[in-house]
């Protein structure tokens, strides 16, 4: 008689605290080739080293400087070579400028690069690749349709009582896989001349009550323009709430300055979300901007695209938010990349999302376990995404599979309970 075999997708049976036989789970025991090895969280001395041996003549003082970042940004192939030796792919989607949106990363982010290895997470981020002029199907330069849901320039209002509110097209630093790649770049007074018209927008729509200040990044601008804003849209009396979408702390820490921290403070609340890609964003001059806000009482949450070979790994990203944890930033969205066209080199299946969120459920705080979100195309808004939790149920009961994989039942009827007065003898 031969033997039952049970295979890693077998079903547990459906019994009181039963486990599946054999090993952990798969995503346990799955070998996770792709992890790299995360480097310690990057200090004064390493940057230090990158600061004295490519801008020799760079003082401290100009270096934490965040108009000397930006000044200074890398923003073409011969600037980059300096630095490191492109790829064969880097090389050839930098020599057709005109075929790709925005190049340009900060000194402060590229001395976070290892320069030695074309596989470094934070390099395939911000280094252009030729894959990106790729248009791969089911992608598109709008995947969220936000300009079918924009009745004026600047902003999209997708949500019943929420709006988004883009102020500028410029980065410090562009993401490879960025949703408004169509729009980024270049000077904001197009954007900027439409700010009165958005604003009034929100003034004659009571219905919102959330704006996320967007862009671009809302935190290259100056503290006057920020300090206008939120002047101009915290005064509308049905917003009870400023939400900022911004990368600049993790790719210019420098901006964080004590004057803009003093003036945010002043508009509570505003909230602070933060684009986190990797662990090693999280360095020591991080960790100070982030902490110097949330000493403000700015509320900060943070939002990261899964990514092939970046971050797909539960080793990584677990590392990410445990970090995050460190310095007052709640993990908020997982985002499943959105098919923006060129982006099918960053795209996991959302099988591999699934299993990562598996693989942090039960294995580490629930604060270190965010959304995992789809924001689906054609502009349907975030749909959350999570393994199979629920494995079945019967009529008295619901049978749940916990991280351990058991399977526990949970009572799962109505019944009407009947209160009978209790009568003497």
């Amino acid at each position: 008689m031969e033997k039952s075999v049970v295979r890693e997708d077998d079903e547990p049976p459906l019994k009181q605290g039963s486990v599946t036989p054999g090993t952990p789970p798969t995503y346990r025991r799955r070998k996770l080739e792709k992890s790299a090895q995360i480097r310690p969280v990057a200090g004064v001395d390493r940057i230090t080293r990158f600061r004295k041996t490519y801008f020799p003549d760079a003082t401290i003082q100009q270096w934490n400087d965040w108009h000397w970042q930006l000044s200074h940004r890398i923003t073409t192939l011969a600037q980059l070579t300096r630095f490191l030796v492109p790829t064969d792919e880097e090389r050839q989607a930098l020599e057709q400028t005109e075929h790709q949106f925005p190049f340009s990363i900060t000194p402060y982010y590229l001395s976070l690069i290892d320069k030695d290895d074309p596989n470094d997470a934070l390099r395939k981020t911000v280094v252009p690749n030729v894959k990106e002029a790729v248009m791969s199907r089911g992608e598109s330069l709008d995947p969220l349709h936000e300009e079918n849901t924009s009745p004026v320039p600047g902003i999209v209002h997708r949500y019943p009582d929420r709006a988004l509110f883009l102020v500028t097209s410029f980065c410090s630093v562009y993401c490879r896989y960025c949703t408004r790649s169509r729009l980024v770049g270049g000077h904001t007074e197009a954007l900027e001349s439409h700010w009165r018209q958005a604003i009034d927008y929100l003034r004659k729509t009571p219905e919102i009550r959330d704006v996320v200040i967007s862009g671009g990044d809302p935190l290259t601008m100056s503290d006057e323009r920020i300090e206008w804003l939120l002047s101009q849209i915290t005064s509308i009396p049905h917003i009870e709430m400023v939400r900022i979408g911004t990368k600049v702390p993790l790719v210019m820490p420098q901006r964080i300055t004590p004057a803009l921290v003093k003036m945010i403070k002043k508009y509570k609340p505003v909230y602070l979300s933060l684009h986190c890609t990797h662990p090693e964003e999280i360095t020591k001059q991080a960790a100070v901007a982030l902490n110097r806000l949330a000493d403000s009482g700015v509320v900060m949450g943070s939002q990261t695209v899964l990514l092939k070979g970046v971050n797909d790994s539960v080793e990584v990203l677990k590392e990410l938010y445990h970090r995050l944890l460190k310095v007052r930033v709640k993990p908020y969205y997982l985002f499943q990349c959105d098919p923006i066209a060129g982006s099918a080199h960053f795209r996991t299946t959302v099988d591999v999302g699934k299993g990562i969120i598996q693989g942090l459920r039960g294995f580490t705080s629930g604060y270190a376990v965010p959304q995992y979100v789809i924001d689906t195309p054609g502009g349907g808004g975030k749909v959350p995404i999570l393994p199979d939790y629920e494995v079945g149920h019967d009529a008295d009961n619901l049978y749940l599979r916990n991280y351990e994989g058991k399977v526990f039942a949970y009572p799962n009827y109505a019944e009407e309970v009947s209160l009978q007065p209790c009568l003497s003898e």
